[in-house]
């Protein structure tokens, strides 16, 4: 099953450490990352950075596509006002096709602050037992996901 997951953390850098933990996960046969990207917003910086990882290589473009989308839509659009109230609607459709709902959209938008960051992970096949095991301690927030309640809870529960 392929799985959108977005992941608050209270450091700048956390979603980076993280992103290393899941990819020894990875290596270890415990997921496979379909692409991920990371939001970094450090202390004093005006806006947040995004780095997309490109794991896709055969579907890199669409990714990051899709990728822009999302974090155009996060953080750049809303700053804009009503002229690109069209642009917006055509973003929150296109990220709401692939099972992230506007509610989630906002629930990020909110939480990502100056000194947090952010990981987006797309996945398929996790082990959350032995992946939650790799994860655990790294002061995360699952802030979304495209899991059904029952297997939002599993996650959640096994995350810690």
């Amino acid at each position: 099953m392929t799985t959108f997951t977005a992941w608050k953390f209270d450091t700048a850098d956390g979603a980076e450490k993280a992103v290393t933990a899941l990819k020894g996960a990875q290596g270890d046969g415990l997921v496979k990352i379909v692409d991920h990207a990371v939001i970094s917003w450090p202390e004093g910086a005006e806006k947040p950075e995004m780095h997309h990882s490109h794991d896709d290589k055969l579907r890199g473009t669409g990714w990051g596509a899709f990728w822009g989308l999302l974090f155009g839509g996060l953080f750049f659009v809303p700053l804009l006002g009503a002229a690109v109230g069209a642009a917006a609607g055509a973003i929150t459709k296109a990220v709401s096709a692939v099972g992230i709902p506007e509610s989630q959209l906002d629930d990020i938008r909110a939480q990502i602050t100056p000194g947090t960051s952010l990981l987006c992970a797309v996945t398929e096949n996790a082990d959350m037992d032995r992946l939650g095991e790799r994860l655990h301690g790294l002061h995360s927030t699952l802030i979304a996901t495209n899991l059904t309640d029952a297997e939002r809870s599993l996650l959640l529960e096994t995350f810690g």
